[in-house]
């Protein structure tokens, strides 16, 4: 199979879309200011069971200037959607963005180029800010996930840092399309967290991954204790499918260290009111965690009964 080529000085954005809320239009909004530009759009857009919906969204994002690949529910995957997006651009760095990741500023792809270009960068993923929606607890895990200092993580840094290393977010991630491709993409028919999968991929392959902390977009979730439930059992259940790369490193202490600072937090914050919410949430995230990771012991409709994402197990 020939190499394909790319134009190394064009930058696309693949978005997978469903059911969205006025945030996609924010993005889309603020990557026309953007200061680097983004040649082409894709759009991914799952339908849903209403066509007229689904015809009037397609026709305003056509109007905005997006390209837009349509499928149906059934047929989407969290890796295989995002490759199908990535195998119609041309592009030499590829940005993929969730429909209600906004960027902050103006600067967003500039600031994430840059931290690609660095010698031996493949990746580069962007700082997560918290909305007001998302809840003091929450909104400290962004700070605990996303810190103010940028950093580079590889091969050296998996032994120091654990899962760390391997944390990345298709939120708002960059790609170099060559180490894209040689890589292999994101794993196909994945039930969640493709994006660390492939970040391990990528720095197993000997390249590394940038955490850009000045590349900021806004976004958070104000989740259930049941959604934190379902959430860690897909989680678990992606780590379970992929042994190999994830029982290298240790989970448990880092969500062991994450619920310790920020138990601190709430006291230092006299938000000492929120330990209860603090901690049946992390005794739900636990839980589900626990069971994921022995999912194969489960009759499937107990673990699609669990699973925050159903169509996966039809």
């Amino acid at each position: 199979m020939l190499k394909k080529s790319y134009d190394i000085d064009k930058t696309d954005l693949i978005i997978p879309v469903y059911r969205p809320d006025d945030k996609l239009w924010r993005l889309l909004d603020m990557i026309d200011r953007q200061t680097s530009h983004i040649n082409n759009i894709y759009i991914m857009q799952t339908l849903t069971d209403d066509d007229e919906i689904d015809r009037g969204l397609s026709d305003r994002l056509m109007g905005r200037g997006a390209i837009v690949t349509t499928l149906h529910k059934k047929t989407y995957d969290h890796g295989g959607t995002r490759n199908k997006g990535a195998s119609l651009s041309s592009a030499g760095h590829i940005l993929f963005m969730t429909q209600d990741a906004v960027p902050k500023d103006e600067y967003l792809v500039e600031r994430l180029l840059k931290a690609l270009s660095q010698e031996g960068v493949a990746t580069a993923y962007a700082r997560q800010l918290a909305t007001d929606e998302a809840g003091p607890i929450e909104s400290y895990t962004r700070v605990f996930n996303y810190p103010e200092e940028s950093s580079i993580k590889s091969k050296e840094d998996v032994e120091k840092i654990g899962i760390k290393a391997y944390f990345c977010s298709n939120v708002c991630a960059m790609y170099d399309h060559e180490v894209y491709d040689e890589i292999g993409g994101f794993v196909r028919h994945t039930i969640f967290n493709e994006d660390s999968i492939m970040a391990a991929k990528t720095i197993e392959a000997g390249y590394s991954i940038a955490y850009a902390a000045d590349a900021e977009v806004y976004h958070a979730h104000k989740y259930t204790f049941r959604q934190y439930f379902s959430r860690n059992f897909d989680l678990a259940v992606s780590q379970k499918q992929y042994s190999e790369i994830f029982d290298k490193v240790s989970s448990e202490s880092e969500g062991v260290r994450l619920v310790m600072k920020t138990a601190k937090h709430l006291t230092d914050t006299d938000r000492w009111y929120l330990l209860p919410e603090l901690v049946i949430g992390s005794g739900c995230k636990y839980a589900g965690y626990f069971l994921g990771k022995r999912y194969r012991r489960l009759p499937k409709e107990v673990t699609r009964a669990l699973s925050m994402n159903k169509a996966y197990w039809k």
